[in-house]
């Protein structure tokens, strides 16, 4: 007999403050000192000790737009990025309903980095065996994190934009009866954790910023969980549009196209599963190293921004904020804010799914492709990345058409892993996203049941 370690409902990750006052003092105390106790589920949440959502308000002379770009920032999620939220999500469902038992199963964790660190870690806290599927030419910053945490490392040839080979892989492991798979591309645990937790969090982010409204969400795919958020703040603010970000390198969503990448942190040459197209209204394009240079501007170039006009101290602070694909998301941010031509009472807000710990190497290889990287060198990429951002590669995707070709694509992708044409059907109707999404409070209710309970 042993006992699931539940940790907290959804709504006690969106409400810390919902938690029992005893558990969040010690979970405060927890991810300060130690970061394997497990009641460091409990952190997992965007906000911080004061209740406020983490995040940072872009200063104007880094976007060169009038719009206010908001980004939520990850790093302080335990783990470091904010993929702990569905890897513990859909851990914590397959508990409840049964299906995943302490001492029985092996967790297998799908990946390109962030959500097999999440796994690994969660794993971890839960007292599961873990594997980690993902592709072997990923920052070695993420094999080490994966390998810290415990999980076995299991390696599919490739990169980002060979994440197909890891489903493969997954589907092949998946046969042993003993392995569960937290699959973040298809279950909708991740929907749920981030259209809940995610979307209501960048509402509460927005409170008197501008109008205090979101005009835009942006985000990169990946596992398109974080893009689920998006559908809770149209929910809120109906005005709001969704935009998916894509590597120009690969543009499968926009156009079928398929190639390889340096945005780490974006699942592609497929449309995911959990991904609702219907609450989809742009899909940009965003040049890979556009990404990465951007990245090297703001950790090594503090003082060509402030140069340009950003507070020193604000250049200082966020020299570790942000990974490649938070850069991506906020090339994205100010495209679509040229774009949508919004003014300064206008919001954008993106995420950033993790930080600069996970990118070193990536630096280094950008310092061996450029071989020198001088502060005049810094200063063209500002303005070429920044200030150059401009309006191209945006499709607009809220016609019938643009609409019907998305889901022609996930009926490619996903009908050769079992799923049923009526499954897939059902996904077309609004009303199967609703139905899942009500799910969250069914959990939360299950969850604060069977705390503490034994199990066979």
């Amino acid at each position: 007999m042993s006992k699931i370690p539940f940790g907290p409902t959804y709504d006690e990750m969106l409400n810390p403050s919902h938690q029992d006052p005893e558990v969040r003092a010690k979970a405060l105390k927890a991810i300060k000192e130690n970061e394997l106790d497990p009641i460091n589920l409990f952190n997992i949440t965007w906000k911080n000790e004061k209740d406020e959502v983490n995040k940072i308000v872009l200063p104007k002379a880094l976007t060169g737009v009038d719009a206010n770009i908001v980004v939520l920032f990850g790093k302080n999620f335990p783990s470091g990025s904010h993929k702990v939220g569905p890897a513990y999500a859909t851990l914590m469902e397959g508990c409840v309903d049964g299906e995943i038992i302490p001492g029985k199963h092996t967790i297998l964790g799908p990946s390109t980095g962030n959500f097999g660190i999440g796994v690994s870690y969660i794993t971890n806290l839960m007292k599961y065996d873990a594997i980690v599927i993902m592709p072997d030419n990923m920052s070695k910053e993420r094999y080490e994190r994966i390998s810290k945490y415990g999980a076995k490392l299991d390696l599919t040839p490739g990169s980002e934009s060979d994440v197909i080979l890891t489903l493969e892989r997954t589907y092949e492991l998946k046969k042993n009866p003993k392995n569960r798979t937290l699959a973040q591309f298809e279950l909708l645990p991740n929907y749920r954790f981030h259209r809940h937790v995610t979307g209501n969090s960048c509402v509460e982010a927005v409170k008197g910023i501008g109008n205090g409204r979101v005009a835009c969400f942006c985000s990169a795919p990946g596992s398109a969980g974080t893009l689920a958020a998006g559908d809770q703040i149209k929910k809120v603010f109906p005005e709001c549009k969704v935009v998916a970000l894509e590597p120009h390198e690969c543009s499968t969503l926009t156009n079928g196209g398929l190639g390889q990448h340096r945005i780490e942190g974006i699942g592609d040459k497929m449309i995911t599963l959990i991904h609702n197209a219907l609450t989809t209204d742009f899909i940009t394009q965003i040049i890979d190293d556009d990404c990465v240079r951007g990245l090297a501007v703001i950790h090594e170039g503090a003082n060509i921004l402030e140069k340009h006009g950003v507070p020193a101290k604000v250049a200082k602070e966020m020299e570790n904020l942000f990974g490649v694909s938070g850069i991506c998301n906020i090339l994205g941010a100010i495209k679509m804010a040229k774009y949508l031509k919004l003014g300064p009472d206008d919001n954008v807000v993106t995420i950033a799914t993790d930080s600069f710990d996970r990118y070193p190497s990536v630096i280094e290889n950008l310092h061996e492709r450029e071989l020198e990287v001088t502060d005049n060198v810094l200063d063209r990429w500002f303005n070429d990345v920044f200030m150059g951002a401009d309006t191209s590669y945006v499709l607009d995707t809220r016609g019938k058409e643009a609409k019907e070709k998305l889901f022609k694509q996930k009926e490619r992708d996903w009908l050769k892993f079992g799923y049923k044409q009526e499954y897939l059907d059902a996904m077309r109707k609004p009303e199967f996203w609703e139905n899942e999404y009500n799910k969250v409070f069914e959990y939360d209710k299950k969850i604060k049941e069977m705390r503490g309970k034994e199990i066979k």
